[in-house]
């Protein structure tokens, strides 16, 4: 009886110990979402955009809680600019953008960008500012045209005037939207001022200051933020970080939208295909030379292109060409040169960082399209003005052997061919015979004057 008491008074503890260590453990905590990083680095172009556009969708898809833009830029393209700012705008994930790191910047199209997102931050040494907008020809902001000064110059102060408006009332209201300081934003873009990331803070054009990606993180623990949708609060301490990489898509469009590499494979594409044109049956200047015009094509679709500069670049190269055919001692190929020249200058119609063409480039492919294009085309002229060396007609005055001969017609063996050949005179086979004529591809003979007659006799 004691055994058993004893044994039932074991077990009544042994369950009451792994009661108490059942009721100890806590229950797990939910899994925080992650959070999507991603870089901008660089000039702001058609690139950049798809690249932003799709990481920001992947933030979506996977239920991300935040997306994080590290951005490091000079400015870029407005179009690629606006249409990050759409993504933005649009995007259920709240955006943060974070000028990263120490010694990064956030100039131009960037400071739109920083503007557009939810929360934006900056490293500790970094700056944002200088948003006026820039493209060709436009004069500097601020500058009041003078009184004598042309009426196409009053012009372009009028068109000045009101791209800054537009962009002014652009970034304000960015800066309404998400309750940040607008008067500075309206320097930033009338004055070109920037600011230091602690200024920026003070005078509230940013929200954080944070040293990396986990220091950020950590101050924004708990934040809330407003959404369409209600306030979202955010659970970032210890939240897993997915890093979206540029993939080779991005990158292979990151490289053909340069616009240098552009100008180089329009060029490739017109010498390849003309080189061809000019000397058929070589097969791979074609190849390449249509594979290039269409990777020039793409690009330049997705870039600011002015369409006189285009039209220049083409005009210069049909003057050169005309100059190998045309004698015009020179003037069309001169013509060509400063055509050419001009286009390209004027190709890129903008001077955002990053998407110019430098002068270099234009006078080492502004040289080379006069060499090249003046000798290949100058080879093809050359060869057409030279005299036929094969066929019929190369054989007047020729000499050969009569084979067979009947009723005025009949076949010769003529420099190891045989020709069908017809004559006027009587003629045995065997006979010593020349041409002085042909028609069509029939060889017309008389015989060889001081030839005697060797035929076989019937």
């Amino acid at each position: 009886m004691r055994s058993a008491g004893a044994t039932w008074l074991g077990l009544a503890l042994l369950h009451a110990v792994w009661a108490a260590s059942v009721q100890a453990v806590p229950a797990a905590a939910p899994i925080a979402p992650p959070v999507v990083v991603v870089t901008v680095d660089g000039a702001i172009g058609p690139a950049t955009a798809d690249h932003l556009h799709r990481a920001l969708s992947l933030a979506a898809t996977q239920h991300a809680q935040l997306a994080v833009l590290q951005i490091d830029t000079p400015g870029g393209l407005d179009a690629a600019m606006r249409s990050i700012v759409k993504d933005i705008l649009a995007s259920p994930v709240p955006v943060v953008s974070f000028v990263a790191p120490n010694g990064a910047r956030a100039a131009s199209a960037g400071t739109y960008i920083l503007y557009a997102s939810h929360i934006a931050a900056m490293a500790p040494a970094s700056n944002l500012g200088a948003a006026t907008p820039v493209a060709i020809g436009m004069p500097t902001p601020g500058a009041a045209p003078a009184s004598a000064a042309p009426a196409a110059e009053h012009g372009a102060d009028v068109l000045s005037a009101k791209r800054l408006s537009d962009a002014a009332a652009y970034i304000r209201s960015l800066a309404q939207l998400r309750g940040r300081n607008a008067d500075w934003a309206d320097k930033a873009v009338r004055e070109s001022v920037s600011l230091s990331a602690h200024e920026a803070l003070k005078l509230h054009v940013v929200d954080v200051v944070a040293y990396d990606i986990a220091d950020l993180l950590r101050q924004l623990d708990g934040r809330e933020i407003a959404l369409p949708g209600g306030t979202l609060r955010l659970a970032t301490q210890g939240a897993a970080v997915v890093n979206f990489e540029a993939d080779w898509r991005s990158r292979l469009l990151s490289v053909i939208t340069d616009p240098s590499l552009a100008l180089i494979l329009m060029m490739v594409g017109i010498y390849g295909l003309l080189f061809e044109f000019s000397n058929p049956g070589f097969v791979l200047p074609g190849v390449v030379g249509a594979i290039s015009l269409l990777l020039a094509l793409f690009a330049l679709q997705m870039l600011p292109v002015n369409y006189a500069g285009l039209g220049l670049i083409l005009l210069g190269v049909a003057f050169l060409i005309a100059e190998a055919f045309v004698p015009s001692f020179g003037s069309l190929g001169l013509g060509g040169v400063i055509a050419f020249a001009a286009g390209a200058v004027l190709l890129i119609d903008s001077e955002a960082p990053g998407y110019g063409i430098p002068p270099a480039l234009i006078a080492a492919l502004t040289a080379a399209s006069a060499v090249f294009v003046l000798v290949v085309a100058g080879m093809a002229a050359k060869a057409r003005r030279r005299p036929v060396v094969s066929g019929a007609p190369a054989l007047l005055g020729a000499t050969g052997e009569l084979v067979e001969f009947s009723g005025g017609q009949g076949w010769a063996l003529v420099r190891g061919e045989h020709w069908k050949v017809s004559a006027e005179q009587a003629l045995q086979p065997g006979e010593r015979v020349q041409v002085t004529g042909a028609q069509g591809s029939m060889l017309v003979v008389v015989a060889e004057p001081g030839a005697s007659t060797t035929g076989a006799q019937s």
